[in-house]
């Protein structure tokens, strides 16, 4: 069932008066008598839990995602930081992080009209267009066998590889709402490389006035021990200087002394960056014909890594280009 339809059906009932719920059969039924029977007190208990359980689900991802009305009071709130920041662009990006859940949220305006970007991010493929810019994505396909709204998308290293050596990783992709004022699709996996699993990607946008999107990206994903083990070692080694780009407690406004969060914070930061890069980079090269579209994604992908250097930069330009150009070709060719 689709997550807007879901909503629908389960919100009437979770809003449901105390009264009401204390004899849940007049919440399907009111016309239904209470019969002081064991079977009827069975039921009622089933039902009362079936219905914590549901409302509970419903409460976590309406936490996740807003609505037209939430994000644009949210637009109104950031309006400070979305024009004096670090990113000297307009963005907003905040992290959390949890025993079991690292999460990234960007908010940011683009300079694109909300219908188009609308249509573009609705469809599945494109969104292959927009994964395979990142530098450990090695391969993405849209659709299944079955004809579901998936991806099926390869997570590697930043250099070449076989698809061989690279993991799968399944997305199930939802077009969640589409309105003249307001979109939200979700992308979500089970599972993921190194034990980690529940990968989603939620975008939601809304227009703004001179043909401009307010948009909020979240990236989020759960982890177990095999993970926390995988990370720890990585933190240890290879990422023990990478930084994400929140700026802790005591530091000069500028960043100027590179006091910035690091550890499993700083990673997540990183890749919703990444991932939003790669959503902007998609939508800015619309307006060329289709036959400039590919470089254009590539080098302003990127451009936009550059920019960022002390937190993304990873390959040289020359390198990442031709990685990128083979990738697109296998991607396109099976």
């Amino acid at each position: 069932m689709p997550n807007y339809l879901a909503t629908r059906l389960v919100i009437p009932i979770c809003t449901q008066s105390a009264s009401a719920l204390s004899n849940p059969l007049q919440v399907v039924d009111p016309d239904i008598p209470t019969l002081a029977s064991n079977l009827l007190r069975r039921v009622k208990v089933i039902f009362l839990l079936l219905l914590v359980w549901v409302c509970a689900g419903n409460a976590a991802t309406a936490a996740e995602a807003l609505n037209s009305t939430a994000l644009q009071a949210k637009y109104k709130d950031l309006s400070v930081q979305l024009k004096n920041n670090q990113f000297q662009r307009p963005i907003y990006l905040d992290s959390a992080e949890s025993t079991k859940e690292l999460a990234g949220n960007i908010y940011a305006v683009i300079d694109q009209p909300f219908a188009s970007a609308n249509r573009a991010l609705n469809n599945p493929a494109n969104w292959c267009d927009m994964l395979i810019l990142h530098l450990n994505t090695k391969y993405c396909r849209a659709g299944g066998g079955d004809g579901s709204n998936s991806l099926q998308v390869s997570i590697g290293k930043k250099h070449d590889q076989p698809l061989d050596d690279a993991y799968p990783v399944a997305f199930k992709f939802t077009a969640v709402a589409s309105t003249p004022d307001y979109m939200h699709v979700a992308l979500h996996a089970k599972e993921g490389p190194m034990g980690t699993s529940d990968y989603r990607i939620l975008l939601e946008a809304i227009p703004l006035a001179e043909g401009k999107t307010f948009l909020h990206l979240r990236y989020s994903y759960a982890y177990g021990i095999a993970a926390r083990v995988a990370m720890k070692a990585y933190l240890s080694t290879a990422g023990s200087s990478k930084v994400g780009f929140t700026r802790l407690e005591g530091t000069r406004g500028d960043g100027s002394d590179g006091q910035y969060v690091g550890g499993v914070r700083g990673v997540v930061e990183r890749n919703t960056m990444r991932y939003y890069l790669a959503i902007d980079a998609y939508l800015s090269a619309l307006k060329l014909p289709a036959s400039e579209q590919v470089e254009k994604r590539l080098q302003t992908w990127f451009d936009g890594t550059d920019r960022y250097a002390r937190q993304l930069k990873e390959v040289e330009r020359n390198d990442y280009l031709a990685m990128k150009r083979r990738e697109i070709q296998r991607q396109q060719s099976q």
